[in-house]
């Protein structure tokens, strides 16, 4: 917990946050100014995200006990902020998120809300799985108002928010709440699986949706690789390539990530760093119309680099997964319905029956209106043929189900560089004599 001594200093030293929109052309400039904190970066990352706002460059500096942070954003529809309503609610919440940065103590709980029940998921994936779970809620009478369903080598996670059909309310009701675990982690189970199959109970607002998946199948160890590769990066040219190097004169692990970019993608492999007690002092970011680089220099949090070859692996292969999780593989697809109990399940029962795999998930309801994001694969982990996809939208509705592509990838990557860019001054003198490469990964 934090000493009354440091809560006033935070005080008297309140976050400065200046959005500006002549300093770039093409992006708004967002410079935060803070007391530094652990937590505090992902915490602003985090705001940025939820205001569906998409960081093209950052610059992050926080030794000592001072942090600044430099993002250049745009909407997602590739402009600049122009609404100074919008603009003035990011200011706003990025002056009290990063005075106050919750303990990365913060874990679930058992308590359902009074708005809806919270279950979180975790499990072998296959062919159906979220059929199966879909299923077994309708025919408990849970309605699934929203939900976020992730799958990565061989694991499934999610976060599933239900109500009660006859109240519209949270279920309280402790035996039906353990038939309900019982019922659902049989599905889980799948046979002949090793890994244990969970279900837990979580309140709402203790950790946000896509923090939590990530801790679940971090936790799970989905980054251990089982199998052949998911599709999508198969060819190694289309992976993650992430790297680790010591800077011994520094004291600081450098740790490099190209990958293609997307949404998000900063705060998936920021919030890994932090759930695994890492702190970033330096780093930037730069994206280009394909490619992402990510350059972080880091310590643990007892203030020591990463020391073991044991530890690095781990590193390499958590951050790996991060970037992986959310990589949307397959057809897109999107629902668009009046919502109604077992809407999910007879959607997600055609979806099997015509051999499709849900890969990723987002489940939205609001205002009595379902709009569903479904990721999609054949059985085998290949493409679908969009004719295939023709028949199944005949059977739910030609207006109520879209055929989408992903719309992130695009003509030409970064340049190559063999030095970091952001403290490229501070070793410009002798940069990689100085640098050990430890491992890589492509």
């Amino acid at each position: 917990m934090d000493s009354e001594y440091d809560k006033l200093i935070r005080r008297l030293n309140p976050p400065r946050v200046v959005i500006d929109n002549n300093a770039c052309k093409d992006t708004t400039v967002i410079q935060v100014d803070s007391m530094n904190k652990h937590g505090i970066l992902l915490k602003v990352v985090q705001v940025l995200m939820d205001m569906n706002l998409i960081i093209t460059k950052a610059y992050i500096s926080s030794d000592g006990g001072w942090f600044m942070d430099v993002f250049n954003v745009i909407t997602h529809d590739g402009d600049k902020i122009r609404d100074q309503e919008t603009i003035n609610a990011i200011q706003m919440r990025l002056e009290v998120d990063a005075s106050f940065v919750p303990s990365l103590r913060e874990s679930v709980g058992l308590m359902p809300s009074e708005d809806h029940t919270s279950i979180e998921l975790s499990g072998t994936d296959r062919p159906g799985l979220l059929s199966e779970v879909c299923a077994v809620l309708a025919d408990l009478h849970c309605n699934v108002v929203n939900a976020d369903v992730w799958t990565h080598n061989s694991r499934a996670a999610a976060v599933v928010r239900v109500t009660d059909h006859d109240t519209g309310r949270a279920i309280e009701d402790t035996q039906r709440l353990l038939t309900i675990k019982e019922l659902l982690c049989n599905v889980l189970r799948g046979s002949g699986e090793l890994k244990e199959a969970k279900m837990t109970l979580s309140p709402p607002g203790v950790t946000s949706t896509d923090r939590r998946l990530h801790q679940i199948m971090l936790a799970d160890r989905d980054y251990e690789r089982a199998g052949k590769p998911r599709l999508g990066v198969e060819d190694k040219n289309l992976r993650p390539h992430v790297t680790v190097l010591d800077c011994a004169e520094k004291d600081y692990t450098v740790i490099t990530t190209r990958s293609r970019d997307r949404p998000k993608l900063m705060y998936d492999v920021i919030c890994t760093l932090t759930d695994m007690e890492y702190v970033v002092y330096h780093g930037m970011v730069n994206t280009g119309s394909m490619e992402a680089y990510l350059e972080f220099y880091i310590r643990h949090k007892d203030g020591l680099p990463i020391s073991s070859e044991a530890e690095r692996d781990r590193v390499l292969h958590c951050l790996e997964a991060a970037i992986e999780r959310r990589e949307s593989e397959g057809l897109k697809l999107e629902l668009y319905a009046e919502d109604r109990v077992g809407l999910l399940s007879d959607i997600t029962r055609i979806f099997r029956e015509n051999s499709l795999c849900i890969r990723r998930a987002e489940i939205v309801t609001k205002r009595g209106k379902a709009k569903d994001v479904f990721y999609v694969t054949d059985m085998t982990g290949t493409a679908i043929d969009v004719k295939a996809v023709e028949s199944i939208r005949k059977q739910i509705g030609d207006a109520m189900l879209q055929v989408k592509h992903n719309s992130w990838l695009s003509e030409t990557p970064l340049k190559e560089t063999t030095t970091g860019f952001f403290l490229g001054n501070l070793f410009k003198a002798r940069t990689f004599q100085n640098f050990k490469l430890i491992r890589s990964y492509s």
